[in-house]
C-alpha cells in the first residue's frame, strides 16, 4: 500500500511514543485500500484531547473539543479525535453527549458504514472488526451494526450513503437500503446546506444514474418536484425512457461538474405538467422548459445554491431544447447573449440530452460537432460579438452629441449590425452609421 504521508506518520509516531494508541480511520483508509488517492486524513487515539494539544503544541488547535477533536499541523491539517462512544441523538443529527472510551472497536462501532470503519496504524496493520475490507472487495455499502439505528442517530447518513454509493459505484446492501428508505422522512430535519453538499457529491459521482434510478423516493423527501417524473411515459419515438430515467441517464452522460449535473437533473422537470397527447398518440411537451426553469429556480433557491451557479444552471435549462442554426450569425448571436463559457456548456448539455434519447436519434451528435466547429471558427476569426470588441466606444458617441442611455442604445444597435454582418467592425463605418441613422 506504500508509506503514509509524512505528516500523518509523524502524528501516529508521536502519539505512540507517548504511550498511546493511534490509528488512521475513515475515508482515507477506505480510498487507500481501493487504490485511490486519499484526501483528508483522520486519526483516532486513546489519548485525551488535552494530551493531544500538549503533544503537538504549538501546532494544534482545539477545533472540536466537545467531541474530542484537535486539528494538528494547521490549515491542511489532520483531525485527531479521542476514541469515543456517543449518547442519544435527540435531533437526528448530533449526539446529545459524548463519552471518551479506551476501546478502538467501540469507537469504530459508532461509525456509519463498514467501509468507513477500518483502522490503519503506521505499520500498515489493519483493524477491521466489521469486515469493511470484505465489503470493499464485494463493492457493497453496508451500515455498521443495526442500519435503522445508524440512520435514526444521524439522518444525514442517509444521503451520505447515497453519495458513497454514487462516488464508489457500490450497491447498497438490502437491509441497509430498506432502513435508508424507512428513515428517509428524517431528512426534513437536516439543514439544506448539508443536503446540498451531499446531493452535489451524489450527482457528480460515477454511479449517479444508478442511485437516482434506485432512490427517487428518498430524494423526493427534499425534492418533491422530481416525483411526477418517475415512471412518466413520454409517448415519443425520440424517447425510449420515461422522464425520470431520461433525467438520470442524461445526468450521467454529462461531465461531472455541479453546474452541468444540476442542469440535467432539472432540465425536464416541467414535462409532466406540460404533457399533451396528440391525436396520433405521440406525446408533446410544448414550452416545457418554462416550467422546468420555474421548478428549477424553486429548488436551487431552496438548496441555497450560490447565485452565479443558479443563474448559469437556469440559463442552460432554458436553452437545452433550443435550435442552433448552422451559420456564423447564429454562433455570434449566442456568444453575444451568453458568452463563450455558457455556450460551450450548452453544447455539453445538448449532447448529454441527446445521448439519453432513443438510439435511432443519437445522430444529432454529428450536428453538434458541426456547430462546435463553427464556434471554433468564429472565435478563431476574432469575430465581434461583444461590446468590448466593438470598434467604437461610449466616448466616441458622446463626442457626436449622444448622452446617457442613448449611448448604450446606440452601442447595442451597432453591435447587432456587426453580428448580423450588416456592417463591418470598423470605426469609421460605425461612426458614419450613427451620424446617418441615430442622431
Amino acid at each position: 500500500m506504500g508509506d503514509l504521508p509524512e505528516r500523518v506518520d509523524e502524528i501516529l509516531r508521536r502519539l505512540e511514543s507517548a504511550g498511546y494508541e493511534a490509528w488512521c480511520v475513515g475515508g482515507a483508509v477506505r480510498d487507500r485500500l481501493l487504490g485511490r488517492t486519499p484526501g483528508d486524513w483522520d486519526v483516532t487515539t486513546n489519548a485525551p484531547p488535552d494530551k493531544v494539544l500538549q503533544l503537538f503544541a504549538p501546532h494544534a488547535a482545539p477545533t472540536g473539543l466537545q467531541h474530542g477533536t484537535v486539528t494538528v499541523f494547521g490549515g491542511n491539517g489532520v483531525e485527531v479525535t479521542t476514541y469515543r462512544r456517543d449518547g442519544t441523538y435527540s435531533d437526528s443529527r448530533h449526539p446529545d453527549r459524548v463519552e471518551f472510551t479506551g476501546s478502538l472497536e467501540e469507537d469504530l462501532s459508532r461509525r456509519d458504514f463498514t467501509v468507513n470503519a477500518i483502522a490503519l496504524n503506521r505499520r500498515l496493520e489493519l483493524r477491521d472488526p466489521f469486515h469493511g475490507r470484505e465489503d470493499l472487495e464485494k463493492q457493497v455499502l453496508r451500515a455498521v451494526g443495526e442500519p435503522e439505528r445508524r440512520f435514526r442517530e444521524d439522518a444525514l447518513r442517509i444521503l451520505r450513503g447515497l453519495r458513497f454509493a454514487s462516488k464508489l459505484g457500490f450497491a447498497i446492501e438490502p437491509d441497509t437500503g430498506s432502513a435508508l428508505r424507512r428513515c428517509a422522512p428524517l431528512l426534513e430535519k437536516i439543514a439544506v446546506e448539508r443536503i446540498q453538499v451531499e446531493l452535489s457529491g451524489l450527482l457528480c459521482g460515477d454511479g449517479a444514474a444508478a442511485v437516482l434510478l434506485a432512490y427517487p423516493d428518498v430524494l423526493g423527501v427534499f425534492l418533491p418536484e422530481i416525483l411526477p417524473c418517475v415512471g412518466f411515459d413520454q409517448h415519443s419515438p425520440y424517447h425510449c425512457y420515461d422522464v425520470w430515467e431520461h433525467t438520470a441517464r442524461s445526468a450521467a452522460a454529462v461531465r461531472p461538474t455541479p453546474v452541468l449535473r444540476y442542469t440535467m437533473l432539472l432540465h425536464d422537470l416541467g414535462k409532466p405538467a406540460s404533457f399533451l397527447l396528440g391525436e396520433d398518440g405521440r406525446g408533446h411537451f410544448y414550452g416545457h422548459w418554462r416550467k422546468s426553469v420555474e421548478l428549477g429556480d424553486r429548488i436551487l433557491r431552496r438548496l441555497r445554491v450560490d447565485n452565479h451557479s443558479r443563474k448559469q444552471i437556469l440559463t442552460l435549462v432554458e436553452r437545452h431544447d433550443c435550435d442552433l442554426a448552422m451559420n456564423p450569425r447564429s454562433v455570434r448571436r449566442n456568444l453575444a447573449r451568453y458568452g463563450e463559457e455558457t455556450v460551450r456548456l450548452l453544447l455539453e448539455v445538448k449532447r448529454a440530452d441527446n445521448l439519453a434519447q432513443a438510439a435511432a436519434y443519437r445522430d444529432r451528435q454529428g450536428l453538434l460537432d458541426e456547430w462546435e466547429a463553427l464556434l471554433d471558427q468564429v472565435l478563431a476569426e476574432g469575430s465581434c460579438f461583444s461590446l468590448k470588441q466593438l470598434a467604437v466606444k461610449g466616448g466616441d458617441l458622446s463626442g457626436l452629441g449622444l448622452r446617457g442611455p442613448a449611448i448604450g442604445g446606440a452601442l447595442q444597435t451597432l453591435l447587432e449590425q456587426v453580428i448580423d454582418n450588416k456592417l463591418p467592425n470598423e470605426r469609421a463605418v460605425l461612426l458614419d452609421y450613427v451620424k446617418e441613422n441615430l442622431l
